[in-house]
């Protein structure tokens, strides 16, 4: 586990710990690059068990066919006793040379090229070579080397002829048997790096899948964030307002400050409520259904009777003749433009009166307009001003309408709201 609490996906290569050794050790490196003694060293991977076992298979099958080529050497009667015995000692040395095919495949294909002329018993290793070099190593060197052994191959039989068949045939089959042995180790080759693609690919779709979920978290924290500014803001501004009266009046009339206790109970058990919901949210994971039903457009004339009983001015225009009419989409986010202008008055421009205009028809769109003129005296900056302004501007934004603010040419301040209202809503 990492420090954000999510899950580290584990390597591929990880999920068959006890079935590494069948693969090859270039493979499983590919796999799990973090893995084996010589990962973080730089050196070559050690074999696996299935390197050494198929190492030494390609050695005993270099070492029969060197044998199998020897006894025809031995049938001819004019060869040299001192060639035929270098041609052996040539032999079992490019068998030997088999074991270094993984560390060396480009330079032990090519130094078989003139061993082909040199000794006959190194057929075999020369065709192994030639396998490991299409396996380990991309187009080109096979390209190069193996256009090379194919062009030698007419002048090789007219140095070595066949015994048993003619020039003619001999080439056609020996160059049968060189392309064959290349196309096998492309094969090979491709076959592997199809596995290693496919890996690739897994490993993105993983990278993708933990990146939209933790997207869709973020986007749901923004909204539940968003959710708890507009709500929590408007209930604790008016608990504020009622405390600072109490502060500041503390010979009111006794029926004055009872009602402003009452206002700052009812106000600090909305707050709870609406906190109460929200964390609701949090742990089911979606809505409650059995909570209560979200603000609308409808609700607007309580939420301005609310700040009236608060204290504050607020003037209303409502111009919507049926707001049961509005998409309640719509409707919410009016009411949540319109509660977070009313706190951020309260906040930043306190005594001045909030001129609040809602008008609209289905297919002109709802408009809402929020004034107020440029507060008396010098107000105390709040902390964390315009990250609700922000969040508005995103409300507005996600459902199809747009959202501009700033301040007016007497000083005080105008947010304008266009929201989409379509015709047959």
């Amino acid at each position: 586990m990492r420090g954000d609490d999510r899950p580290t996906p584990a390597p591929v290569a990880a999920a068959f710990p006890t079935r590494r050794w069948l693969l090859p050790s270039a493979v499983a490196t590919e796999l799990d690059p973090e893995s084996g003694p010589f990962a973080r060293s730089g050196r070559r991977p050690r074999r696996t068990v299935r390197d050494w076992l198929v190492d030494f298979t390609c050695f005993v099958l270099a070492v029969v066919l060197g044998l199998l080529v020897a006894d025809t050497l031995t049938e001819q009667e004019d060869l040299p006793r001192s060639l035929l015995a270098a041609d052996q000692v040539l032999g079992a040395l490019s068998c030997a040379a088999v074991w270094l095919r993984r560390r060396l495949p480009v330079g032990l294909a090519a130094a078989t090229i003139p061993f082909a002329f040199l000794s006959t018993t190194s057929a075999g290793a020369c065709t192994i070579a030639l396998f490991t070099l299409a396996v380990h190593r991309p187009l080109r060197y096979v390209a190069w080397i193996g256009g090379l052994q194919l062009a030698a191959v007419p002048l090789l039989l007219r140095v070595r002829p066949d015994p048993d068949l003619e020039y003619g045939p001999a080439v056609a089959w020996t160059a049968l048997i060189t392309l064959v042995v290349i196309g096998w180790g492309m094969l090979v080759r491709s076959k592997r790096q199809l596995m290693l693609s496919l890996r690739d690919r897994a490993r993105r779709a993983e990278t993708e899948a933990r990146l939209r979920a933790e997207q869709a978290q973020r986007l749901a924290r923004e909204a539940i964030a968003r959710e708890m500014h507009d709500v929590l803001a408007h209930r604790l501004t008016l608990l504020s307002v009622h405390a600072g009266a109490l502060e500041f009046r503390p010979d009111a009339p006794r029926e004055e400050i009872t009602r402003a206790a009452g206002v700052i109970r009812e106000s600090a058990h909305e707050a709870l409520q609406d906190l109460r919901e929200i964390i609701g949210v949090l742990r089911a994971g979606e809505p409650d259904d059995t909570g209560r039903p979200q603000p609308t457009l409808a609700a607007l004339d309580a939420l301005v009777a609310e700040s009236r009983e608060a204290g504050m001015k607020v003037v209303l225009d409502q111009r919507v003749t049926d707001s049961a009419a509005v998409p309640s989409s719509v409707g919410r986010t009016a009411y949540r433009i319109t509660q977070e202008c009313l706190t951020n008055t309260r906040k930043h421009a306190p005594g001045t009166e909030a001129a609040v205009t809602v008008a609209g028809a289905p297919g002109e769109g709802l408009t809402v307009t929020v004034r107020n003129p440029a507060p008396e005296g010098d107000v105390p900056s709040v902390p964390g001003s315009g990250q609700g302004l922000i969040g508005l501007t995103e409300r507005a934004t996600l459902t199809g309408g747009r959202l501009e603010h700033g301040p007016r040419e007497d000083g005080g301040f105008e947010v304008r709201a266009w929201l989409p209202w379509p015709r047959t809503a």
